[in-house]
Parts: structure tokens; C-alpha cells; sequence
């Protein structure tokens, strides 16, 4: 009976969410260009035109195609060692969205777990705990990433972690004050008087009635590892060339911005759309998501 029950629910708040997610033109826009990004990551390899890192010696700092002296082999041109733009843009978002996952399961693992200790722990250890995350906070996001990745060594794998490690105290906070503010009501005494021990009480209890701003928080994280692994790159702290990520080929790029413009260009506007399609999907989960927005 029960389960009948859910199965008439499910589709009645899959409707709620859509119903105030599309009322968000620019989510809507954003969701669309997300699904286009997890599109071109998964199939890159299909879809590039060339090999990307293959060189076209002949063919050195093409310009695109539309322009004079453009070829139609190589639609967006070409950088200084003669590779296809297209193909390194179109390869660089499965690199992306490899960084955005790995950053976000990683720090949200590693923030929930932390911020329900802390919701349940005593008030010392509470303190400790959340003491340590703003002396974390307290430094710039991506200064800290830079000590970490040159304590770790340059690459994209050491870029991630630090990545994680930076986010991470956004989601203890997160956690920890939506476990305060849920642990006090009937359902959790109910369940505490049931019998439920304390691991259950956290995670089976109290942790999916806080998902709401944490699924939020997590779009926005996304965008958030895109956008500072692309700047680790562009600095020589993360990718190492000849990977075809946006902010490498952005800093491979920097010398020939006045003479070859689309070496620069293009990369930057990836990153542009697709962190701000990020961030208009995530603004749209947080009118969907949270109660306190949504229009009655």
C-alpha cells in the first residue's frame, strides 16, 4: 500500500519541480545548454573533426573559416602549433565535465558527512570543527587551490583535490545548519524515540529533508570547478599541455592575442556559456527547490 502510495506522489512533485523550474526562462535556457555540454563530453570522441592534438604544419594559426584566408577543414582556425580549435574545444568539455564531477562528489561526499557530524556532535566538538572551516574560508578560494596544487605538484588530478578541498567548507556549513534547523522537530524526536540510533538518525533521518539546498549547492560547485580548474590552467598549475582544456589552451594562447584572436576567443566564451548555463540552471533549482520562493 505504501508503495502504491509513492508511486502516485512521484509524478505529482516531478510536476511541482517543473512546473516552478520553467517558470525561469533563463534555467530553462541553462538546462538546455548543460544537457548540450554533457552531450558534446560524452561523445567528443565521435564528434571532433580532427585528432586534437594532431598538427597541421601547413596550417599554423589559421584563422575561422569565415574569414579571409580561412579553410572549411578547420571551422573555428587554428593555434600556433597548427591543431584544430574545434576539435580542442569539443574534447576540452569532456575534461570539464570530468573536473566538475569528480570536484562536486568529492566535496559534497566529504562536506555532508562533516556537517552532520558537527549537527550531532557536542558543542566542543562542533566548535572545533567549524572553526577549522572558516580559518579555511577565510583565505581566497583560489589562492588557497594554488598553495595546495604547488604543495601537491602541477596536474590536473592534484587541480581537482584542491578544488574539493576549497569547496568542501561550503558544504559543512550547508549541512550543518540545515541539520539544526531539522533535528529539533517532531519526525526526529519521533524517530529518536523509536529507538533509532544516532547513524541512522543522521543519515537515513534527518540528511535527504536537507538535499534541497544541497543539490543547489552542488550545481553551483560546478560551475565553480570549471571555472577555478580553467584558471589553474591558465596559470600552469593544473592541465599540463598539450591537454586540450579551455584554460591551457587559454594560456597557450596569451602571446598571440593581438594577431590571432580566436585562439583566445573561443576557449573563453566556452567557459563563459557554460559556467553562466550553470549558474541560470542552479538559480532555477533554488526557486524549484526551496518553499520560501515559490509563488503560491
Amino acid at each position: 500500500m505504501a508503495e502504491a502510495t509513492a508511486n502516485v506522489e512521484r509524478p505529482g512533485r516531478l510536476k511541482e519541480f517543473w512546473f516552478y523550474f520553467r517558470e525561469n526562462r533563463g534555467a530553462v535556457f541553462g538546462l538546455w545548454v548543460f544537457l548540450a555540454f554533457l552531450f558534446v563530453a560524452i561523445f567528443a570522441p565521435l564528434i571532433v573533426p580532427h585528432d586534437p592534438s594532431a598538427q597541421f604544419r601547413d596550417h599554423l594559426l589559421q584563422p575561422p573559416a569565415w574569414q579571409e584566408g580561412g579553410d572549411w577543414s578547420f571551422v573555428l582556425g587554428t593555434d600556433a602549433l597548427g591543431r584544430d580549435l574545434l576539435s580542442r574545444l569539443l574534447m576540452g568539455a569532456r575534461y570539464s565535465f570530468f573536473v566538475g564531477i569528480v570536484v562536486v562528489v568529492v566535496a559534497a561526499t566529504g562536506g555532508i558527512t562533516v556537517g552532520l557530524l558537527a549537527g550531532f556532535a557536542p558543542k566542543w566538538l562542533d566548535s572545533i570543527i567549524m572553526r577549522i572551516m572558516d580559518v579555511i574560508l577565510a583565505f581566497p578560494s583560489l589562492l588557497l587551490a594554488l598553495v595546495l596544487v604547488a604543495i601537491l605538484g602541477p596536474s590536473l588530478l592534484n587541480a581537482m583535490i584542491a578544488i574539493a578541498i576549497v569547496l568542501q567548507p561550503h558544504y559543512v556549513r550547508l549541512t550543518r545548519a540545515s541539520v539544526m534547523s531539522e533535528r529539533n522537530k517532531d519526525y526526529v524526536t519521533s524517530a529518536r524515540v523509536a529507538g533509532a540510533g544516532r547513524w541512522r538518525m543522521m543519515f537515513i533521518t534527518v540528511l535527504p529533508n536537507c538535499l534541497a539546498p544541497i543539490i543547489v549547492q552542488a550545481a553551483l560547485s560546478f560551475s565553480t570547478a570549471i571555472l577555478d580548474a580553467a584558471a589553474l590552467g591558465f596559470l600552469g598549475m593544473g592541465a599540463q599541455p598539450p591537454t586540450p582544456e579551455w584554460g591551457t589552451m587559454l594560456a597557450e594562447a596569451r602571446e598571440f592575442i593581438l594577431r590571432a584572436w580566436w585562439v583566445v576567443t573561443f576557449p573563453g566564451l566556452a567557459i563563459l556559456v557554460t559556467v553562466l548555463a550553470i549558474n541560470l540552471m542552479g538559480d532555477g533549482l533554488r526557486d524549484a527547490l526551496d518553499p520560501k520562493l515559490k509563488r503560491s
